[in-house]
């Protein structure tokens, strides 16, 4: 196994993407309420102290005027920056805060909150998505073309990892789902032919799992949990989906004719057998290979068959 720090890929095809150097961590924050009070109050005072040191300076009081109109116009500025720490965090989303490009933290609890009026705030949806591949055309482990297309249903885990791991974790889902998706079809055939391997059409449960687990490998370093990931198109490619139809109906028809052969076999040793067993007839070797191919022609014949009525002896 190669270093994690630098990524490679693993023994069993999966790729071993580096480590993410940066992890969730909740931020401290106050109730959005009593700091929209607290705000509210200060901008109200600042532009009462405003009020009063104009009036002040009008009255012959230059000094104390000055003064107050400049701690109400710092008290006004101080309030109307509080007011952009407001943030509303709705369910299903979180909002990643950094501080002059450092992460801060993550708000996840829904509600009005407060928080550094200085930071900036992304926001991350963490609900549950689906992501539904295009109709991929590749070649299975036989060489086969095929077309496949999947559906990953996949979430947010850690959100600062979504952010600061990748440039677009969205597309880098979509992406990697896609070359996991190019790469599980390759490794498998698309039918196992009667073979005991695992095959794209009769192992699906298996295939589904191995999928999401390479999906789930290849996005970790983002911070996404792959909750589920399941084959919805499955298909020849047009080119040669005539012949590979053809293929598996003469099987069909291979493994009906067993069957029948078996059936007609097994009848005719038990009408042998009971003739035998009742003394109605006594048969030479000649006469019992003559009955059974008869009967096998009758029983196996996908045709109605015509009898010929044998008015003489059995030698004749």
């Amino acid at each position: 196994m190669t270093n994690t720090s630098s990524g490679g890929v693993l023994d069993g095809g999966v790729v071993d993407m580096p480590e993410p150097h940066t992890h969730e961590r909740p931020v401290k924050a106050a109730n959005g309420f009593v700091m929209l009070t607290v705000t509210t109050l200060l901008e109200l005072a600042g532009l009462a102290l405003i009020v009063l040191g104009i009036a002040m300076l009008a009255t012959g009081s230059p000094a104390a005027g000055l003064a107050a109109l400049i701690a109400g116009v710092l008290v006004a500025a101080v309030a109307f920056v509080m007011f952009f720490g407001l943030t509303a965090v709705a369910p299903g989303e979180a909002r990643v805060v950094q501080l002059l490009g450092r992460y801060v933290g993550t708000l996840r609890t829904p509600g009005y909150q407060w928080v550094n009026p200085i930071t900036g705030r992304r926001r991350v949806s963490t609900r549950i998505r689906n992501h539904e591949t295009d109709v991929t055309k590749v070649n299975d482990a036989d060489g086969n073309p095929i077309q496949i297309a999947t559906v990953v249903v996949w979430q947010v885990q850690d959100t600062a990892q979504a952010v600061f791991e990748v440039d677009d974790f969205v597309e880098f889902v979509a992406i990697q789902a896609e070359t996991a998706v190019r790469h599980i079809a390759g490794t498998y055939p698309y039918d196992s032919h009667g073979e005991p391997r695992l095959s794209l059409r009769d192992n699906a449960e298996e295939i589904n799992d191995q999928l999401s687990t390479e999906i789930a490998a290849r996005v970790a370093s983002a911070g996404v949990k792959v909750i589920e990931s399941r084959i919805i198109h499955l298909a020849y490619a047009p080119e040669i989906a005539h012949a590979m139809l053809r293929r598996q109906q003469a099987g069909a028809v291979v493994a009906a004719r067993q069957r029948i052969v078996e059936g007609a076999v097994g009848m005719v040793e038990m009408a042998l057998e009971k003739l035998a067993e009742h003394d109605v007839v006594e048969l030479d070797e000649e006469r019992k290979a003559a009955m059974v191919s008869n009967l096998l022609v009758v029983l196996v014949g996908d045709r109605d068959t015509q009898p010929v009525v044998n008015t003489g002896t059995l030698y004749q």
